[in-house]
């Protein structure tokens, strides 16, 4: 992968965070104290994470407090940062040599640090006995070039969520229709549209998730050296025709290609939809809409002919600058150690990364009087051995994801057929491939 400069990443970057992430006032810098390293030497540690504050502020406050108890010579700093301005801020802070020590980070920006050699190498800073404490799928989520740049700490999978109401108005069975692969998807969809005039599925498409839905149908996104544009295959051309055939029939909303993931729950909640993926909005389903969620049923994510399912991972890193790496280190894996994961896991509908949190009877075992909220969680679980990062680490990422998002749209708008579409995103990622 080819290297980058700082200021080349931080112009990049710039133009693609929202216009929020411009603040890099004084707070991003040090205050000024001199560090020293881990071990019995005194430490103070700056750890940043994304938008916890304020509804996970007694926990973190609590899981420093313990580690500080335990290691009295090291003194944690925390400081949270909305998620719109994470990236721009910590750029900011490496470029000025002032970088945090332990830093909440998700695996494709983090991959652009890794590349600039900007990362704590995990594979060295972490012993083996220790790296063998995570699942395997979320280990390797932070790899590039071969290298762990990262620990991992929360997880999600994809789990599909169904109204039972709405498969039952159509004629269908809940328990055995629910779809699980696109095929069986299209089949409810035709099924429910015509028996009720509702949608059967929705797909969101918005975010990185079209690439998602191509791994999932098939389709290799790049040669293996990452120089070359795969997907133009009969895999990738089974991708576009599914969609634009959903869209252009009228077997999705609408808001599958124009809206995002928020439109997809207020339908939901509606009573408008029967299958979606969206698992992470589960407790929101429960508060704003009861008598939706008490006719939600989980299911297994929706795949395609791969079988893939995806994985989604937000990890830790230690920035190389730190002077107080063993400190930093430390503190890394006390966060994310299993006792820690899963008291957090218990306050949030997450998935912790250590495996022996994940043995705990809480992901395991449902109960009789479980809730899909419950469901949710053991189903996700169940999931994690067959689940991977589906779109790895890549150079010029939002610009991939737009070109492919923009011919996709031409295809379901009907301004191209799908294999004009498929060419058109083809040549695109070829010439951003070759930057």
């Amino acid at each position: 992968m080819k290297k980058k400069s700082l200021i080349s990443l931080l112009l990049i970057i710039a133009m693609l965070v929202m216009s929020a992430c411009g603040n890099s006032d004084d707070s991003s810098a040090k205050d000024g104290e001199k560090k020293e390293s881990g071990g019995s030497e005194e430490a103070t540690i700056e750890f940043w994470t994304m938008q916890l504050k304020p509804t996970f502020t007694d926990y973190i406050e609590g899981v420093i407090a313990d580690f500080e108890k335990e290691n009295p010579n090291i003194k944690v700093k925390w400081l949270d940062v909305p998620a719109a301005d994470l990236s721009q801020k910590i750029l900011t802070a490496v470029s000025s040599d002032s970088a945090p020590d332990v830093v909440n980070l998700n695996p494709t920006f983090a991959s652009q640090l890794a590349d600039l050699d900007a990362l704590v190498n995990m594979d060295e800073a972490v012993a083996e006995e220790d790296q063998k404490k995570y699942v395997q799928g979320a280990w390797e989520a932070n790899q590039i070039n071969g290298t762990t740049f990262a620990i991992p700490w929360y997880l999600s999978t994809e789990v599909s969520l169904n109204n039972k109401a709405i498969y039952e108005e159509a004629g269908l069975d809940p328990e055995k229709d629910i779809p699980v692969t696109y095929e069986d998807a299209k089949k409810v969809a035709k099924t429910v549209k015509e028996e009720t005039g509702k949608y059967g599925y929705f797909p969101s498409l918005d975010l990185s998730l079209v690439l998602q839905h191509m791994v999932k149908m098939g389709a290799d996104l790049t040669n293996e050296d990452g120089t070359k544009a795969a997907f133009n295959t009969d895999a990738g051309l089974k991708a576009f025709e599914y969609f634009t055939e959903l869209y252009q029939d009228d077997l999705i909303p609408r808001e599958a290609l124009t809206g995002d993931q928020r439109s997809t729950i207020d339908m939901y909640q509606a009573g408008q939809v029967a299958t979606f993926m969206g698992s992470q909005f589960i407790s929101q389903i429960k508060e704003n809409a009861p008598d939706i969620y008490e006719n939600t049923l989980p299911s297994t994510g929706i795949t395609g002919e791969s079988g893939k399912k995806t994985i989604s991972v937000q990890n830790i890193v230690v920035p190389e600058q730190t002077e107080s790496k063993e400190a930093a280190v430390k503190f890394a894996l006390f966060l994310t150690n299993a006792e820690n994961q899963l008291e957090f896991s218990k306050l949030t509908p997450i998935l912790p990364s250590a495996v022996e949190a994940l043995e705990d009877p809480y992901f395991t075992e449902a109960g009789e009087d479980a809730e899909p909220v419950d469901l949710v969680r053991i189903q996700s679980a169940a999931q994690l051995d067959e689940s991977e990062l589906l779109i790895k680490p890549m150079d010029n990422y939002d610009e991939l994801r737009q070109a492919m998002y923009d011919a996709i749209s031409e295809a379901m708008l009907g301004n191209m057929s799908p294999k004009e579409a498929l060419d058109q995103a083809e040549a695109a990622w070829n010439e951003i491939l070759s930057k």
